[in-house]
């Protein structure tokens, strides 16, 4: 990537996933942890992800989320190297106002890391169709805020599915010819990942927990050896993988939302949860994949 197309993307953040890509794989280090003997000590590519900080928020849930914002950005400055980038998986405000756009990104410069890339949740786009974050974040991408980049070998995919949605998450066509124009000129070795706001598989439908035309999108990734989709919005850690494609959802920097499937509750609603336990709920995330395994290896590691 050239420093013009990084430059161009200066905006992001909730749990932290910090991935590392050598020689075309993604592979990582745990936060707080020492580096494996199996790892390779240089990696050519280190980055992280967080999710739904939601900056504005105010509820007993959460009292303070720019608290627990402040933290999380702690730990990834905590890492043990700087990652090259950072992304924010989408509901980097609660109301999508100019002044929670403003202090996001005051309080993303504490990040240790030259660069940021954000996709938009639902929140950030609450009465605008996301114009507000476009304006803020929105610098360089295509359409409604997506866009892709190459760097270290690894091809990687920013999708927008919090607009036009009704129950479910929706891509629609002009991001989805995009997504099909956009990898067919790359060598099915190539590493691809994806990151959005909402799951780009059906983790539960029932409470709008997925994206109506996510398959057509991945159609385009089935020739692909490896495939990694990140998401947030559902505010707790979960894994599934179909073939040759994983998927991640991070968990929050801001409040808990309830398990899919809990008894009697139609809308998830943000959990207040007794004293001490809310850190518990929160934190961060890093990922290691390498050459020869199917499934990414995950640690998790609580808000300190």
């Amino acid at each position: 990537m050239s420093r013009r197309q990084l430059m161009r993307h200066t905006a992001w953040f909730g749990a932290a996933v910090g991935l590392s890509i050598v020689g075309g794989e993604v592979i990582s280090q745990v936060a707080g942890t020492p580096v494996s003997s199996a790892a390779p000590s240089r990696p050519t590519l280190r980055f992280a992800q967080i999710s739904d900080s939601h900056i504005g928020f105010q509820g007993a849930a959460n009292t303070n989320v720019a608290d627990t914002f402040t933290e999380a950005i702690g730990q990834v400055n905590s890492l043990g190297y700087t990652p090259d980038f950072v992304i924010h998986t989408g509901d980097l405000t609660h109301l999508a106002t100019p002044e929670q756009f403003d202090q996001v990104k005051e309080m993303m410069k504490g990040l240790n890391t030259p660069h940021i890339f954000t996709v938009p949740g639902e929140h950030d786009s609450t009465d605008d169709h996301g114009q507000r974050y476009r304006d803020a974040f929105g610098k360089g991408t295509r359409g409604d805020g997506w866009y892709s980049f190459d760097v270290a070998g690894v091809h990687v995919i920013a999708l927008v599915n919090t607009l036009n949605m009704k129950l479910l998450g929706h891509l629609g066509q002009e991001q989805l010819e995009f997504v099909r124009k956009d990898v067919e000129g790359l060598s099915s070795d190539t590493p691809i990942i994806v990151f959005s706001h909402i799951p780009l598989f059906e983790m539960y439908p029932q409470w709008g927990w997925g994206t109506d035309d996510a398959t057509q999108a991945l159609s385009y990734l089935k020739r692909f050896a490896s495939v990694t989709c990140l998401n947030g919005h559902v505010h707790q850690l979960f894994t599934k993988t179909e073939g040759n494609i994983t998927f991640y959802s991070g968990t929050t920097t801001a409040y808990a939302l309830p398990k899919p499937g809990e008894p009697g509750i139609t809308v998830p609603k943000p959990l207040v949860l007794p004293a001490g336990k809310l850190h518990d709920a929160l934190g961060i995330r890093e990922v290691s994949y390498q050459k020869g395994q199917q499934m990414l290896a995950l640690k998790e590691q609580v808000l300190k």
